[in-house]
């Protein structure tokens, strides 16, 4: 059986060099280990297995992965000025693009934009798109800017007109330093989950998509806490009169427009997606090499599901989505 992996991350080495210079992220060092920052606080480790793709591969051989599609991680270029942004977008859908012509049979990669500069990632959405990216990468917040705000619609636009899929990733919440979620790491563990949970909501009851008919978005890490909450989001809808302002159907019916990756930690988060999204909404997600994104034990989960499954989620999907 193919096991394609659609949540796994890559760096480059120049935007490494360029966000340790930046001073609302920054770097430090954990126990020898180099870290970005985020107000000082550690955020991010920069694994080794990051910017080394042959070692990339060894692994994805060792864990029996087929094909990863590559994307950057949050908070992308999304800090920088234009020139900056554009740089470091150039750069990293460069390498990755590069890497997917020395691999092509292991490598694909998601569009790196500089989406708070809309014009800009206009451009640089074809011009990854030349370059061969088959999906676009998006934080969950752009800098504390919601998703649906006005200014990004032209780009979201152009992202339906191509009906291209979108690995919406989670990024640090909006009161993330004043809430002091760098403490105990609370931002990987809870926060990340919160604000891809309020990001899709924001779209549903916006009418995202209604606008937006042939995005195919897949919410990172099982949805965050969506397919959880999907009943709640019902209720609120049947009952509360601003949830329907723009909206027609009931969330859970749009809840099972999306898409998740498995990267649940348990096997019972990702029976949820199923239940919530339908049993063709899921695939494969390692979040490798980040310290918690291990490819044999994300295997593991998936495996433990019901045979009938596995294929969907290891491979099939990912092919009808990803046009493979």
């Amino acid at each position: 059986m193919v096991c394609i992996d659609v949540h796994t991350h890559m760096m480059n080495s120049a935007w490494v060099k360029s966000i340790e210079k930046n001073e609302n992220y920054g770097s430090v060092t954990v126990n020898g280990k180099p870290m970005i920052a985020l107000a000082g606080r550690p955020y991010m480790p920069v694994e080794p297995e990051m910017l080394d793709y042959q070692r990339r591969i060894n692994d994805m051989n060792t864990a029996g992965v087929d094909l990863a599609i590559i994307s950057l991680t949050t908070p992308s270029v999304y800090w920088a000025d234009p020139p900056e942004a554009i740089r470091l977008s150039q750069i990293v859908n460069k390498e990755m693009a590069d890497q997917q012509r020395a691999y092509p049979d292991r490598i694909r990669f998601l569009a790196t934009l500089p989406w708070q500069h809309p014009d800009e990632a206009k451009k640089q959405l074809f011009n990854a798109v030349e370059l061969g990216a088959i999906g676009v990468f998006v934080g969950s917040n752009i800098e504390g800017t919601a998703l649906t705000d006005n200014s990004f619609a032209p780009i979201w636009s152009e992202i339906d007109k191509l009906s291209l899929p979108v690995l919406l990733h989670p990024s640090p919440p909006v009161d993330a330093i004043e809430s002091k979620l760098g403490d105990y790491n609370l931002i990987q563990s809870v926060g990340f989950m919160c604000d891809t949970s309020i990001a899709v909501s924001r779209m549903i009851f916006d009418g995202f998509f209604d606008r937006y008919p042939n995005l195919k978005l897949i919410a990172a890490h099982v949805g965050g806490t969506l397919p959880f909450i999907a009943g709640r989001l019902d209720a609120c809808y049947d009952f509360m009169a601003p949830c329907r302002e723009k909206i027609s159907n009931r969330p859970s019916e749009y809840l099972q427009h999306i898409y998740y990756d498995s990267l649940g930690f348990t096997t019972a988060a990702i029976q949820m997606c199923l239940e919530v999204g339908g049993p063709d909404h899921v695939m494969f997600g390692s979040d490798y090499p980040h310290l918690i994104g291990h490819m044999d034990a994300a295997q593991e989960r998936v495996k433990a599901l019901p045979t009938k499954h596995h294929k969907r989620i290891f491979e099939k999907t990912a092919i009808n989505v990803f046009n493979l």
